[in-house]
């Protein structure tokens, strides 16, 4: 329990496919962790064995001169085929509490059931639950979207597990934007932090493709982003993308600076980065490039519009939502208007 007038502190999270982490001759452990040491916290993907997320929990602890702690989920999958989760800590940072688990899914939905654990952030000591998934992409989007579609109970059982906590966190490589229908479920409950950008190493440097990668919180959540960010690594390590996809992963990890605690007003902001062009951009609470003055939106096409963009007042009135600045409508899932840019 936090002592009255105690501080409440920045946790800084991240989530990062790193394809096929193993080790093996071309995997770039040092890059990778020079990249991996800007979190506190970092879940994993694609995993294929433990002695890989050894390897990253070693060359960490290399880079930074601190200890760093690490967990992994058994062997999931439906074919020969399998892939693990991982999660690596900062030790001065994080610690585990309880709870590490994986998904009991009775339904058989997941071709890789989601793995999750409670941590508490040693800065401020507030609990928080992280869980990560790798959706599988299938010949399909069929495929993808049934795994997204019963994402909604998941959390629903995550809430049930975790004694109702508010700072749970699903983060992973959901293969799917957050644009897509399929969220629908759980919509309901949570909603992601990353709007805009892409996530995936386009095979041409200084660009990229898809956002597939994410995290989502509790629509209600007390979590407080500052900032979020896909984070361009190939930039950061002065890295070809064709280098990055080959020696480290042909995704992007999200980052997430964050603070645990504190009393809930309404909605928490979403921040949503760019994408990743010459250098990591974000998107955060203080953006210059924020509407601070109220906006307007359009519920039939649930854009919003400033007071300088041209169909600003030609909303029809029974179309019209009235915001108090473009937080609150990205908050409502509104995006801005095509002929605002």
């Amino acid at each position: 329990m936090l002592v009255c007038g105690q501080a409440f502190a920045d946790v800084r999270i991240g989530t990062w496919n790193l394809e096929h982490l193993s080790v093996r001759p071309g995997k770039d452990f040092a890059s990778i962790a020079k990249v991996a040491q800007n979190v506190d916290f970092l879940a994993v993907q694609e995993l294929m064995n433990e002695d890989g997320l050894t390897a990253l929990q070693k060359a960490l602890e290399q880079a930074t001169g601190s200890k760093w702690s690490a967990m992994a989920s058994h062997a999931t999958g439906r074919s020969s085929y399998k892939e693990m989760y991982g999660f690596v800590w900062r030790d001065d940072a994080v610690a585990y509490e309880d709870g590490a688990v994986t998904y009991l899914d009775k339904g058989d939905h997941f071709e890789r059931e989601p793995y999750s654990a409670r941590f508490r952030n040693l800065k401020d000591n507030t609990a928080f639950v992280a869980a990560t998934v790798h959706i599988h992409y299938g010949k399909t989007v069929a495929d993808r979207t049934k795994e997204i579609a019963v994402l909604g109970d998941y959390w629903d059982w995550l809430k049930s597990v975790y004694d109702g906590n508010t700072n749970i966190m699903l983060m992973g490589d959901f293969n799917t934007p957050p644009t897509s229908t399929a969220w629908a479920g759980l919509r309901t409950s949570a909603r992601p932090l990353m709007l805009q950008g892409a996530s995936t190493l386009s095979t041409t440097d200084g660009q990229f493709s898809n956002l597939y990668d994410n995290i989502f919180v509790a629509n209600e959540s007390t979590i407080k982003v500052k900032t979020v960010q896909v984070f361009d690594y190939p930039s950061y390590l002065k890295m070809s993308n064709a280098k990055g996809r080959s020696s480290v992963s042909d995704h992007a990890p999200i980052f997430l600076d964050a603070v645990m605690g504190g009393k809930a007003s309404g909605k928490a902001t979403p921040f949503a980065s760019t994408a990743p062009a010459s250098k990591p951009q974000v998107a955060s609470a203080d953006s210059s490039t924020a509407a601070t003055g109220p906006v307007r939106g359009n519920r039939n096409s649930q854009t919003y519009h400033r007071p300088d963009c041209p169909s600003y007042n030609t909303i029809a009135a029974k179309n019209r939502v009235e915001f108090d600045s473009e937080a609150a409508a990205l908050a409502a899932h509104y995006h801005i208007a095509g002929n605002c840019r």
